[in-house]
């Protein structure tokens, strides 16, 4: 069993390491991955996050424009850091919205009580991770925000998460707390994992 930093530190080295040509075509397979394995089209509301590209996270652009090119009825909302540093609120993503960058460089669109959504509207929300275990208990950046996001939802929402890289779930993580909310399911480009 390895721990969070460990298992943060090792697939954060392998990410860095895919070529842009690799993160384009796995970013794509995860996105035939969505539309394949859940119903999109019957969703209200999905959540999902931008891509920091310089982190070669998954491109996540290509679902967004794939859900208005269909012109489903689903719609998007993205997360906005809060200045207290450690929570998430959720604005509608539409595309009119105007977006500006946060300063960790996070595109953002601007936040008003408009178009803010609660976390208990989210059918399905797209969650960045780093590793994930066969229970379903992910590694992300290591800040929380997604657990505490997560845990808002409601408890039939589904939690799908995204992962550029095409490995198979660890057997456990050894220091899972008892804060930490399990995912529903695991996009890899190879296939969907289903905890």
């Amino acid at each position: 069993m390895q721990d969070k930093a460990n298992l943060r530190r090792a697939a954060l080295a392998r990410r860095k390491a895919l070529p842009a040509a690799e993160i384009a075509q796995h970013s794509q397979q995860l996105c035939d991955q969505l539309f394949q394995h859940f119903p999109v089209a019957e969703w209200r509301w999905l959540h999902l996050f931008l891509p920091l590209a310089q982190y070669n996270e998954p491109d996540t652009w290509l679902i967004i424009h794939r859900i208005w090119a269909e012109g489903l009825a689903v719609r998007l909302a993205v997360p906005v850091v809060q200045a207290d540093g450690i929570s998430l609120r959720h604005y509608e993503l539409t595309p009119d919205t105007p977006l500006h960058p946060s300063h960790w460089g996070i595109s953002e669109p601007a936040a008003t009580a408009e178009t803010e959504v609660p976390a208990a509207a989210f059918d399905a929300v797209l969650v960045p991770l780093l590793a994930v275990d066969r229970a379903g208990h992910r590694v992300g950046y290591g800040g929380g925000f997604y657990d505490r996001f997560l845990a808002q939802c409601r408890p039939e929402t589904q939690l799908i998460g995204l992962s550029v890289l095409d490995e198979a779930p660890v057997a456990a993580i050894a220091d899972v707390l008892p804060t930490d909310v399990p995912l529903t399911a695991c996009l890899m480009p190879g296939g969907v994992w289903q905890f």
